[in-house]
């Protein structure tokens, strides 16, 4: 017996990768740095690192299931030796989680992300800033009542759910890479008008003497008073439509005026000033857009057709005392609808004063007025409509051309679909833990979120280094169809890597070797693409 073998089989997947890039960047020495390790046993950046991977695994578990959820993986691999399963149960996690908001999340998460984009020598240019809602159940109650504490509760909801209360997350990431860079956790009702500005402000304040980058925004940011809070920051953001200026520049401008800026683009450069600040507004033209807003303004004329005709018939079938009420009736049909109108047409109700069949010599009276006619399309006002089709405005306090071009302008703003609002998107994933906010404290609700927008830093940055190697060795790897490409996401190779297996074996109860079982040519091709740090966790035998 003193020779028995025993194996043990545990799932890796594709944690290794997600591991790799959490030890590349340091992120369990950072918190522990930032917050203080302690003497537990699980310190608050192992139980970081453990809810990353929860986070990232997909499975859709509660944080209270975490020993569940990592019995059968190798947790010494992927997390740190003489670490078992059940050292991350909800009392450990719950206590990081306290440990990381009174350590302050804005200011554990910017160092963290910091600490992350040295380690890859990251620059940024440009970032994006945005905002987006996170809806929670139950009740929620604070022990003490703490004036940073956010407050749960209702406000206006991206999500069209505005019977859950909810918290906001405010992001700013860094361009094209998707990198989130700055978090703020904010309460349910607040608004991006009021928070955008301060959130600039508060980034800025942490960066110091540091170069400033352009803050590119939606609409929401661009208000007179969120201007000239950011008067000493150079900004690009889109200018709300409901501006009379705004309005009469889009209405004004025909497209023959405006020059070509790339493939299906067209722009017209004005120089305005706005809240007492010069700036450079873009009018863009999009064809693609066009063609969207164009349906939906289709969509809308049929619906509304639908609706008049209905009030219509209804309004017909009544009976006025003089032409002047009935005509006063059709006016105030014609008020109700942009894009359709009757011409006013009353005739006159006609009876005879007694019952039966009248003589020759008897004239029918007239004993009220009805409106008559038909509900046409007004060609005018769908003309005036299909004007500011497919048009929008980018401004930029940046009023020198040659330091920001105007095809640039237009791109970093365009960029931003695929930055922060691609982060949100991949938050709220139904397999993300986002919809488990489960929490009953506000605290740890914003250092969960916090740890969530973590998960989301290092997603970003594993699909930024396979990417960037891909390219570098010109190679591709096969996408979801199996045609080439150099351009994966690394959800659909966190996807190719599900199957992979860890075979512990041991000798008379000691530790002989570990192998990886499962791996194809296309995860040996992969793993070389990536950094030593992620090699380690899956070819590493010792």
């Amino acid at each position: 017996m003193d020779n028995e073998q025993r194996y043990e089989t545990q799932r890796i997947d594709h944690l290794g990768i997600v591991a790799g890039i959490s030890q590349e960047i340091g992120l369990i020495a950072e918190i522990d740095r930032i917050v203080g390790s302690g003497e537990r046993k699980v310190s608050c950046g192992k139980a970081v690192q453990a809810m990353v991977l929860n986070a990232l695994g997909f499975s859709s578990r509660a944080l209270y299931l975490m020993p569940d959820y990592l019995h059968n993986k190798p947790v010494d691999l992927l997390i740190g030796p003489r670490l078992s399963a059940e050292d991350f149960n909800d009392d450990t996690l719950g206590r990081s989680l306290d440990d990381l908001y009174k350590a302050g999340v804005t200011e554990v998460f910017a160092q963290t992300a910091s600490k992350a984009l040295s380690a890859y020598k990251i620059e940024h240019d440009f970032v994006h800033l945005d905002s987006s809602s996170f809806h929670l159940h139950g009740q929620y109650d604070v022990d003490e009542p703490d004036k940073e504490a956010i407050s749960i509760t209702y406000g206006y909801s991206r999500d069209h759910r505005p019977d859950l209360k909810q918290v906001v997350a405010q992001i700013i990431t860094s361009q094209k890479s998707a990198l989130p860079i700055w978090l703020e956790v904010l309460s349910g009702n607040s608004s991006d008008k009021d928070s955008f500005a301060t959130s600039v402000t508060s980034y800025c304040k942490y960066l110091g003497e540091a170069p400033k980058p352009y803050f590119v925004m939606d609409s929401a940011g661009y208000s007179a008073d969120n201007l000239k809070e950011m008067k000493d920051v150079l900004w690009v953001t889109r200018v709300p439509e409901t501006l009379t200026e705004a309005q009469k520049l889009v209405r004004e401008t025909s497209q023959d005026t405006m020059l070509d800026l790339k493939l299906g683009y067209k722009g017209k450069e004005v120089s305005i000033t706005y809240a007492g600040i010069k700036q450079r507004w873009l009018l863009v033209y999009s064809e693609a857009g066009y063609q969207r807003e164009l349906q939906g303004l289709q969509r809308a004329q049929a619906r509304e057709l639908i609706q008049a005709e209905k009030t219509w018939r209804k309004l017909c079938q009544q009976e006025y005392k003089c032409q002047a009420d009935a005509e006063k009736a059709v006016q105030g049909f014609n008020k109700k609808w942009k894009y359709h109108q009757v011409a006013v047409q009353v005739d006159p109700i006609k009876k005879y004063a007694h019952s039966g069949r009248p003589s020759v010599v008897d004239e029918p009276e007239i004993v009220g007025y009805s409106p008559t006619g038909s509900v046409t399309a007004v060609a005018t006002a769908i003309g005036e409509a299909k004007k500011t089709l497919g048009k929008f405005i980018v401004a930029t306090n940046q009023t020198d051309p040659e330091k920001l071009p105007t095809k640039a302008l237009l791109d970093h703003y365009t960029e931003q679909g695929v930055s922060v609002e691609r982060g949100f998107r991949f938050l709220k994933d139904p397999m993300f833990f986002a919809h488990s906010l489960f929490l009953k404290k506000p605290e740890r609700v914003m250092a969960l979120i916090m740890v969530m927008v973590l998960a989301l830093l290092i997603y970003a940055l594993a699909e930024r280094q396979l990417r960037q190697a891909l390219l570098e060795n010109n190679e591709t790897i096969p996408d979801q169809k199996g045609k080439p490409t150099q351009t994966p996401t690394i959800r659909w190779v966190f996807q190719v890597f599900v199957g992979i297996d860890v075979l512990s074996i041991w000798q008379s109860e000691k530790f002989v070797v570990r192998q990886l079982l499962n791996l194809r040519p296309v995860h040996h091709q992969i793993l070389r693409l990536f950094s030593k740090a992620v090699q380690n966790c899956y070819l590493n035998d010792s």
